[in-house]
């Protein structure tokens, strides 16, 4: 009888982490040989810090007992840019099978979310391999970014999630009827304890400390880097409203080195103290080792795990402009935004609105998951409409483009008879004429 070998695809320390957490917790079978395949998708993977090179790696390695690259596999493709060719994947998988010592071993595969890219060409690598799936943070309360491949899709087990939004069902592959199962957040606290332990010193935060969290927006060209860094200044300003003294900026691992003066410039003017910690390690170690008074951040998963698994105080600011960024339209980090901006505190004193209602939240999800997804989840359409006819408004608008609405005929979009109105040119320059005589009006 052939042994059983299970592959985990992690990029990050946090998911790492997160599969550590769910091996420890008992989420998969038992296996002969358990395997770590390293990748790394970054923009440029030479330059990068190895994942398993990072502080705090040791204790996450003893779950496995080889520990492989995926970037040395396929060597010199890049591992975001590289599928392989149909005709192709049976060899492809012979040379695996040889190059990673699995001969006939009966292989299962733990992925990321099976969007376009290692993940999924893994996935189609191996045809005959169950797949257990592991969210990567709110990502895996969406809906699907693509159609995927029957033969991928009926091939998953389980989709594997922390508890990042109590209460909330995770959307990702319910298409394929694929069950949720929540990751223990003890574990999880566990694990990210023992890689605190190993990281070594970190630096003391004072008690009324503010930790603002760096995402990667403009390297994908989401905002440009002078809106990103205006996206910090307004997190300093909101944390210094709120009291906070010193303010600690963790940039993202993903992100360019690109600093400007002006979130320096902003903590002077303001007489705050501005640190930026460049050790790459997560920001949960922070969260469990500092214990920042304010957790400060737009869409990112560490908002989530702070608020949800670590109990601090937390506030996003810039979630609307973001949501108004995001293309295309179906987008995975749609539905996080919109979560963080649907049950997260504003940061600007204000500015807030109360967060939506617990009892709404999956109803809310299920119409923007629609509106995303409207092929893959065509029966979801009368819940969807049921929630825009109740609860489009002012609160809720931000979270669903109007043309989309109308392009699908929901509640919320423009009339059928007036939908040609954004088309006609003659509209248009009525509506210019209209707002040039209104502003000689007021001048």
């Amino acid at each position: 009888m052939s042994r059983t070998t299970q592959i985990f695809c992690a990029s990050t320390p946090y998911n790492l982490a997160t599969l550590a957490a769910a091996i420890g917790s008992g989420c998969f079978a038992e296996a002969e040989r358990r395997v770590l395949l390293v990748v790394d998708d970054s923009a440029t993977p030479e330059t990068a810090p190895a994942l398993e090179g990072m502080p705090g790696f040791a204790p996450l390695r003893r779950h496995f007992d080889d520990v492989l690259s995926w970037n040395e596999a396929i060597r010199p493709f890049h591992p975001a840019a590289w599928t392989p060719r149909p005709d192709d994947i049976p060899l492809l998988e012979r040379h695996l099978r040889l190059l990673w010592g699995l001969g006939d071993d009966r292989v299962e595969l733990v992925l990321g979310p099976l969007r376009a890219g290692p993940a999924l060409t893994v996935a189609q690598l191996f045809t005959e391999a169950p797949i257990h799936v592991c969210a990567d943070g709110p990502v895996g309360y969406g809906p699907t970014r693509d159609r995927l491949d029957p033969l991928v899709g009926t091939r998953v087990r389980q989709l594997l999630h922390l508890d990042l939004v109590p209460g909330l069902r995770p959307m990702l592959l319910t298409e394929f009827d694929v069950p949720a199962r929540v990751v223990p957040t003890p574990a999880f606290l566990k694990t990210m304890g023992e890689v605190s332990e190993h990281v070594g010193a970190l630096p003391a935060l004072p008690d009324d400390a503010a930790l603002l969290l760096g995402q990667c927006l403009s390297a994908p060209g989401v905002l440009s880097p002078a809106e990103e860094e205006d996206l910090y200044v307004r997190m300093v300003r909101g944390a210094v409203e709120r009291g906070h003294g010193t303010v600690v900026l963790k940039p993202h691992p993903a992100a360019p080195v690109r600093r400007g003066r002006a979130l320096e410039a902003e903590a002077e003017k303001l007489g705050v103290d501005l640190t930026v910690l460049d050790t790459p390690v997560p920001a949960e170690v922070l969260f469990g080792a500092a214990r920042p008074a304010l957790v400060v951040g737009c869409s990112s998963t560490a908002l989530f795990t702070a608020s949800a698994l670590y109990g601090l105080p937390v506030a996003r600011t810039g979630t609307k402009a973001l949501l108004g960024r995001l293309t295309p339209y179906q987008d995975g980090d749609r539905v996080p935004a919109v979560l963080a901006d649907a049950v997260l505190p504003d940061l600007e004193p204000g500015q807030g609105e109360d967060a939506v209602p617990a009892d709404e939240l999956n109803d809310l999800v299920t119409a923007v998951g629609f509106t995303m997804q409207p092929r893959i989840h065509r029966s979801l359409r009368p819940a969807a409409e049921r929630y825009l006819a109740q609860h489009f408004g002012p609160r809720t608008q931000h979270y669903f483009g109007r043309r989309r609405l109308t392009s699908l005929g929901l509640p919320g979009g423009i009339p059928r008879q007036l939908a040609f109105l954004p088309r006609s040119s003659t509209a248009r320059r009525v509506v210019r004429r209209a707002r040039a005589l209104k502003k000689a009006v007021r001048g």
